[in-house]
């Protein structure tokens, strides 16, 4: 009983962090319709430059927030030099278009920091908390605690805010949505915007834990995509769940199996949905008017 709280305790707080890389990969399929494969570069941009700031003496907050402002600059730039001029080409286009995003900015951080792995100090300190034997640290709780105020923020601005129903509403029906009068090229833009801030968000809060270096965007770039997929792409609940599950599950494969075949869990996720359910958990039928 021990041993599967344990299991637990690890997966939910990597699973959190597969969460909301997912649901960057949501935010941005919704609005125009890309699989953005740079995603996981969002992520590891976001705790590669707020340790590198930090190295330099500044303050950890100031640099976290430098961090996302740098990151939300490199997403809006994607946005408007790589993916709006190509907006007319074909789906595969524009994933190979995120994928060589992805590539670049992987070499360009390999220039800019190093090729070392490095660390964060912990946001809250203190010994692990047990509960019924196992052990959770605080620093997990605070990514718990993170993803959790990120979704509730993004809920509340998506369906309280005049802003994010125009993003909705980009997303249902673009025509129809630049007919009344709303800019569909800055909504698709704050989309990316939105989703660069998760990652960057999620690799401030990850990097106490797991180490973070200029490569780490590709694994998590793959295994957001299995988490989106899971629960169904283009479904942000789903994206949440599928996130957490897949992070149990490699909890759980680790733990009870091998930690060698921890990383092909995600492989396997994406195999089983796209033979089994391609529509994922929370996935909808597309809907074809005449």
């Amino acid at each position: 009983m021990t041993e599967l709280l344990q299991f637990t305790f690890s997966g939910l707080t990597v699973g959190a962090v597969y969460a909301l890389v997912a649901l960057g990969f949501t935010l941005i399929y919704n609005s125009c319709d890309v699989i953005n494969f740079a995603q996981g570069e969002f992520v590891m941009l976001g705790g590669m430059t707020t340790v590198f700031l930090g190295l330099a003496g500044v303050p950890l907050p100031l640099a976290a927030c430098f961090a996302v402002v740098l990151t939300v600059a490199v997403g809006l730039a994607l946005h408007r030099f790589a993916i709006e001029p190509a907006r007319g080409s074909g789906a595969v286009v524009l994933i190979i278009i995120t994928i060589g995003a992805s590539i670049f900015l992987r070499g360009a951080a390999q220039v800019i920091f190093d090729k070392r792995f490095h660390t964060l100090p912990p946001f809250v300190g203190g010994d692990a908390i047990r509960i019924a034997g196992a052990a959770i640290l605080p620093q997990s709780l605070v990514v718990l605690a993170g993803a959790v105020i990120i979704l509730v923020l993004l809920w509340a601005f998506i369906e309280r805010t005049l802003i994010g129903k125009a993003m909705v509403a980009t997303a249902a029906n673009e025509i129809a949505a630049r007919l009344v009068g709303i800019d569909t090229r800055a909504a698709v833009g704050l989309s990316f915007a939105i989703a660069a801030a998760i990652g960057a968000v999620a690799g401030i809060l990850i990097t106490p834990i797991a180490l973070t270096s200029y490569d780490v965007g590709t694994v998590l770039a793959l295994k957001g995509f299995a988490a989106a997929m899971l629960g169904g792409i283009g479904s942000a609940v789903g994206a949440v769940i599928g996130g957490l599950v897949l992070g149990l599950l490699e909890a759980f494969a680790a733990g009870y199996v091998s930690s060698q075949y921890k990383d092909a869990v995600a492989f396997l996720v994406i195999l089983i949905v796209l033979l089994a359910m391609p529509r994922g958990l929370f996935g909808r039928a597309p809907v074809e008017r005449v």
